[in-house]
């Protein structure tokens, strides 16, 4: 099956990476990704790019060398949600809020997964770390409110009622609980 063939790329590509606030491999968040995908029921395609949505970003990897791997398809979810690192944080971000806005759905699948994960984990280092979370990162609490706030507010636009997975509304409750 691809997707255990990308679990295994991807936990490879990101041997040795650990979280930014803790000493957990960095596999476990792609792999929660994937996982929140293959419970949605999403294709093989997407759970793949779910354990892959990192490698380009974080490692040495290519989207050349994922379509090598695993096609056009897989490689192209992986593009649509691979932020380019030359940017700033600010200029990275907010490419990632209007792309979401006419992204396809199974691109809106990946990113929430994605977002929600970070988010979930984000909430369980405040509680062991407090404010010392935000020194970890290229931006604090207000540029973290009003990203996490921005993609909550555009993760449903034109999608209709039956193509929401449960976790929008997951994520969206996460958002207002944290950002309170």
């Amino acid at each position: 099956m691809k997707r255990d063939n990308a679990k295994a790329f991807a936990s490879k590509a990101h041997q040795g990476q650990a979280r930014k606030n803790s000493n957990e491999p960095y596999i476990t968040h792609p792999v929660r990704v994937a996982e929140r995908l293959e419970k949605e029921g999403c294709s093989d395609d997407l759970i793949s790019a779910g354990y892959l949505h990192d490698v380009v970003e974080d490692t040495n990897v290519s989207i050349e060398d994922i379509e090598r791997q695993f096609g056009k398809e897989i490689a192209d979810l992986v593009a649509s949600h691979t932020e380019d690192k030359s940017k700033s944080w600010w200029d990275r971000k907010k490419a990632t809020v209007e792309h979401l806005k006419d992204a396809p759905k199974e691109v809106k699948y990946l990113i929430i997964a994605d977002k929600l994960d970070n988010l979930l984990e984000l909430e369980k280092e405040h509680q062991q770390l407090g404010e010392d979370i935000w020194k970890n990162f290229n931006a604090g609490y207000k540029q973290q409110k009003w990203y996490n706030e921005a993609i909550a507010e555009e993760m449903y636009a034109h999608l209709s009622p039956d193509e929401i997975p449960s976790y929008f509304k997951e994520f969206e409750q996460a958002v207002k609980r944290f950002f309170k």
